[in-house]
This record gives C-alpha cells, structure tokens and sequence, in this order.
C-alpha cells in the first residue's frame, strides 16, 4: 500500500500514471478526485507493449493495475482515446478484474470487440458506445470528446472536468490540415476551452525532438500514388493495419492504377472489417482472395500486408523468406515501406530489406520517398497546441525519459507556468497548490506467456537459458547417501566443450560423483545440501571448461 504524504481530507485532483510514462506504450492513465481516502477514478486506456528479445516467448506486456485494484469500488469507468493497441490491447485480459463500464467511440468499440471474441469471450462485450463530440458524466468527472487528428480514426482528446478544475488529456494525435478521414483537429473548441480555463494538459511527447510539423496523409497520398506508377511490376504496401486513412489510400491507388487489391495478414483484414461496419471505407475496391492473386498479371496487382516492423510471423516476412503459401515476388517486383522504424525494431526491418534486396526486390522506404508521415505532434504542432490551450500545468505523457524531460522544458520555454515530469506510479498533485509527486504507488507489467498472464519472475531464468543454455543432473541414491548408480548428465545449448560431448559429460559425471561422495554422512540424507553440493561443483567445471554459468537442474531420486 502506498504511503500518503498527503494527510488532509481536502479534496484533491491528482493523475497517476501506471503505463506509458517513461516508455512509448502501454498506456494507462489514472485520474483521481475527492479526499485521499476516498478518491473517486476515473482509467483512461489500457495498452499493452511488444515482447522483444530482453523477454524470449512473450508476445505481450501490459501495465499491472494492482494499485487501482484495492480501489476497484470507486473506479467509475474506463475511457479509451483511439483504438491503436498500446492503448486498447489488454482491455479484454485485464478487464474482467477491473469490471468498471468501459467507454469508445464507434471504431474502437468495434476493435475492443474483437479483442475479447479473440480470448473466447462469449457474451456481448461491456462497452458503452459513446459517438464523436460527446459529452457524460462518470462520477464527479464531466467527460467532452474533443476530436483530434492521428493515424488511426476517431482520435479523442479528453476534457475532464471535476470540482477542482479542467484537465485535457491529449491522448495520441497531431494536427493534420487534411486527415482524408475523419474531421480536422477541432481547433475552435480547443481555444474555447482555454478560455475556459484549463488546469493541466497530460499530453503526447513522442515527436517532441522533431522541428516543424508531422505532415498530412493527403500529401502521403499524392506521392505515394506517383512511386506505384513509377513501378512496372508487383507492389507490396506494408503499413500499419491501424492506420485506416492509408488503407483507403492504398485502395484509391489500386483503382486508379488499374490495379487489383489483396490484403495479406489478419490483423489487416480485421481492421478493413471494422472499418466497413462502421461506415469507414464507403468506396473501397473489391479485395482478390489471396490464393488467386498470383494469378493476376505482375503489373495489375498490388498487395497490402502487414509485417512493416520486420515481425518473423507477419506476412512481409513469410514472403521474403518465400515462406507464404500463395504469394511470391520476382526481381523488379517493389516493396514500399509506408511506416516509420520503430525504435528497437531496426535490426529486424534491415534484415527484412536486406533480405527482400538481395532476392532483387526493389525496396521503397520512408527515407528515400515521401511515403509515410507521423501520427504524433511535432515541436511546432505542440506549440501551437500549447497557445490555443494555455494550461497552467503541463504534463507530459507517452514518451522515454529524454522526450518527457524535453517536453517539460519545451513547454515552460512557452511560458507555461508549471511543468511536471511524472514515471510510472507517480502521483502528481494538480489541485490544491502547485504541481507535485506526493506519492510512490505500486507499479509493474504483467507478462502473456501463451494463455497465460504472469509476472517476470521466470523471465530470469528464460533468458539465462538463452544465454547459457540448461545442464541436467540426474542422482540414485539410497537413503544413507550413497549412490546407487552412476550420475547422468545431459546439456542443452552448451557447446562440446572438447569436440566430444560424450567425453565432456563423462568427465563431468566423475566430478558429480567425487562431489557425492565428499557429502559429509551427516547431510548426506538431506536432498538440499546434496543438491547445492552438486550445483557448486557443476557450475565449477563448467567455470574452468567454458566460462560461462548455465542453468542447472539437479534431480535426485531416493531408493
């Protein structure tokens, strides 16, 4: 439980960050009215992150919502921003023990609703449909829908107003002049809410080492339909499948090229799919089933797939490795990258290009062509953020230290009076007083390994075993201490240690067995002391063969 700093019964509005502070992902962002001890909660998205090579055999990380949890009764609902995954991906695996009313706009309903049919959620989703512009209470929390632009349709920014004064969370977004779907940044509610007055702005830093504007998915659209005519043969589009503006670009291309559309990879057919039963994509060309677009000629198709980020089982990466069962590329054949490098994806993307490359598929990127723009605001789109706002307190969220450090002092280089730099599991006091961390809360991330959700505690020894790999010790042996059988060894992702493995582990069997029978008899009978015995001596061998410590088990059977 965490230690309160504060002891008054004053009622305070305060924001907790449990997911998305000092990181880009996994958001989840709480806000908090009343006494200290008996705050009313609002939770603002529930974003999950990707597993990487620090975790081997994860898929997905999601923040851990213990501390909210002790508070579960006075959570009064969860509000989501946009339907992009680090803000919507763990609503189904969290929420049946959250349980508070959930809250989306048409689009991201119609995503949060497939999220829980994919865990084998059988009755209707609990999601209340709120449309574009709306405005409701939760509680003492007085919730307006602004609309914003991103790279993802129905971008919200939220005004919360409470007793002690209006917040604007942002969420993701940027202003762009002609989103192509969807209204413009609402610019005039925007300024009359800072004539209002707004208390505190939480909002987005991911671009905010970036000069000059993100740009707009119309000029996207532009260039990105002269680099397909420019290509004689197939093309691959590999975008984001989140980003439904330029599906539908993808889409218009095909039909003015003269082209056949396919959509590879089931997160695109998904969001193609929740697009159209909202009433986005009204005029979206017909789509040729997989297993017969290689049947259509080199230079009347082109192909829509995921796997932008270099992902091993995505589909761009099935047709590089000439993996997919229905599509293959020729040289002269092209592949555009329509996305930006996610950092710590670059290793993975390269290899991907290098791959398609080397194969002699001509590869199109972001770095050589005008074909992808950002979904985040840059310097000059969070200044002129700031100045239709005026908040007396920034805040910002969505971003590593370095962004969020920077965004604070970009904002006070605005004259914005206060700025406060919050981390996962800081509370930050907005009202009464100046902005101020007042309190350490309990945080963490919880771990899909398979069907599973877990914590890291395993995590340790999956990596030591990708590092070092796993020897077993195997020991028969009566119950006064003596063995009754010579020890077995096996080794899994040790190298032969002499070209021999068979002459390696036999060796290391005799030191087992020397090992053994230096047990002092009056411990002999206790499996724990035998174990650790073992253990040192393996790890020993192991040291002066090798140098390296892999995992060791050690099982003894009495007989």
């Amino acid at each position: 439980m965490p230690t309160q700093k504060s002891a008054s019964s004053e009622h305070e509005l305060v924001f907790l960050p449990l997911g998305g502070s000092d990181e880009i992902g996994m958001n989840l962002n709480l806000f908090g009215y009343g006494p200290p001890e008996d705050r009313a909660w609002i939770m603002v998205d529930l974003g999950v992150t990707f597993g990487d090579e620090r975790t081997p055999g994860i898929d997905l990380i999601m923040p851990d919502p213990e501390y909210i949890l002790e508070y579960a009764d006075n959570l009064v609902g969860l509000v989501l921003t946009h339907g992009h995954e680090d803000h919507i991906g763990a609503v189904a695996h969290l929420w049946p023990e959250i349980g508070c009313p959930i809250y989306a706009t048409p689009f991201t309903a119609e995503l949060v609703k497939g999220k829980f049919r994919d865990i084998g959620w059988i009755e209707e989703p609990p999601i209340n449909v709120i449309p574009l512009g709306a405005r409701f209470d939760l509680g003492p929390f007085n919730i307006e829908l602004i609309t914003l632009t991103h790279s993802i349709p129905e971008p919200n920014g939220l005004a919360i107003r409470t007793p002690a004064g209006m917040i604007l969370h942002t969420g993701d977004w940027k202003i762009d002049p002609d989103p192509l779907i969807g209204e413009c940044t609402d610019e005039v509610r925007l300024k009359e809410l800072g004539d209002e007055g707004v208390r505190a702005m939480i909002c987005d830093s991911t671009n905010v080492f970036s000069p000059g504007v993100a740009g707009s998915e119309a000029d996207v659209r532009t260039h990105l339909l002269e680099v397909v005519k420019s290509v004689p043969n197939r093309v691959v589009i590999t975008c984001f499948a989140s980003n439904v503006t330029r599906v539908e670009t993808v889409g218009r291309i095909a039909l003015e090229t003269g082209r056949d559309l396919c959509l590879i990879g089931r997160s695109m057919h998904r969001m193609v799919g929740a697009a159209k039963e909202v009433g986005l994509l009204k005029d979206f060309p017909p789509i040729v089933p997989e297993e017969e677009a290689g049947y259509v000629p080199r230079d009347k198709i082109v192909y829509l797939c995921t796997g932008s980020q270099g992902e091993q089982r995505a589909a761009l990466a099935r047709i590089a490795s000439e993996s997919h069962p229905h599509i293959a590329l020729d040289p002269e054949d092209a592949v555009i990258f329509s996305s930006r490098v996610i950092p710590g994806n670059e290793v993975l993307i390269y290899e991907l290009q290098n791959q398609l490359t080397e194969r002699g598929v001509k590869v199109i990127t972001a770095e050589d062509h005008f074909v992808h723009v950002s979904g985040h605001p840059c310097r000059d789109e969070l200044a002129q953020m700031y100045q239709w706002v005026r908040p007396q307190i920034a805040v910002p969220v969505h971003g590593e230290a370095r962004h969020l450090r920077e965004h604070a002092d970009l904002a006070k280089s605005l004259q914005i009076p206060e700025a406060v730099v919050p981390s996962n599991g800081t509370m930050v006091r907005l009202h009464p007083g100046p902005a101020e961390i007042i309190d350490e809360c309990p945080n963490g991330r919880l771990y899909l390994d398979g069907n599973v959700l877990t914590t890291s505690d395993h995590l340790r020894e999956r990596r030591k075993l990708s590092f070092a790999g796993l020897v077993n010790v195997a020991l028969v042996m009566d119950e006064d201490g003596r063995l009754l059988a010579s020890p077995m060894t096996k080794a899994r992702g040790v190298p032969d240690l002499d070209q021999d493995e068979e002459s390696w582990l036999a060796e290391l069997e005799d030191w087992v067995e020397e090992a053994v029978g230096r047990v002092p008899k009056k411990i002999a009978r206790d499996d724990e002391q035998v174990e650790l015995a073992v253990r040192r001596t393996v790890r020993r061998f192991l040291s002066e063969a090798w140098g390296k410590r892999p995992l060791i088990d050690v099982s003894i059977l009495r007989a």
